[in-house]
Formats: structure tokens, C-alpha cells, sequence
């Protein structure tokens, strides 16, 4: 389960599109000092902001970021299943072994 978020989305928004919309581009912790927010939070955001936009190439977009996490958790419940599986084949093999002796 993830962390609660410190800063709420409408914040988070208001100020990427604040820095975005702003001419010439304001110095990052002056902006989130007037904000309230934390300088290293806002220059990520406004990294994330460029990366959905596809002015960045060197993080994954949030839609890729969301995709991989949902992927990540279909391959381990894939895993699980398999093992299982596995378990109890190994388990309904040793049954019908007609090699086994019964006590």
C-alpha cells in the first residue's frame, strides 16, 4: 500500500501549470517557497509535468509508470498461481503413483 501523499493533486497542478504558464521561468525554490512546498518536490513534479508532456526523454511517462506497476503486480499473482499449481500437481502425482507403497 502506497504512502498517503503530503501535497494534495490540486496543489501538485496549480503549481506545474503556475511555473509552466510563467514568463520568464521563476527560480524553483523561490516558487515553492511561496507555495509552501518542499523546492526538490516541485522541481520533481515539473520533471514529471515535461515527461508527460514528451519534452523529457529521460523518465517514463505516468501512464508507462502506472502500466508497470499493474504489470508487476499481474506477474506476481502469475507467479503465485504457478506455484500452486505446481504444488499441487506435485501433490495429486504422488497419489496416483502406483509405485507407492501404502502403509
Amino acid at each position: 500500500m502506497a504512502a498517503p501523499k503530503k501535497y494534495p493533486d490540486e496543489l501538485r497542478e496549480r503549481a506545474v501549470r503556475l511555473y509552466r504558464e510563467s514568463d520568464p521561468k521563476p527560480v524553483i525554490r523561490q516558487l515553492a517557497r511561496q507555495l509552501g512546498v518542499h523546492h526538490e518536490a516541485l522541481r520533481n513534479w515539473i520533471r514529471q509535468d515535461e515527461a508527460d508532456r514528451g519534452h523529457r526523454d529521460d523518465r517514463p511517462t505516468t501512464s508507462e509508470v502506472e502500466e508497470l506497476r499493474r504489470l508487476r503486480r499481474e506477474n506476481a499473482e502469475l507467479k503465485r498461481a504457478n506455484e500452486i499449481l505446481k504444488a499441487a500437481s506435485a501433490f495429486f502425482a504422488s497419489e496416483l503413483d502406483p509405485t507407492r507403497r501404502r502403509s
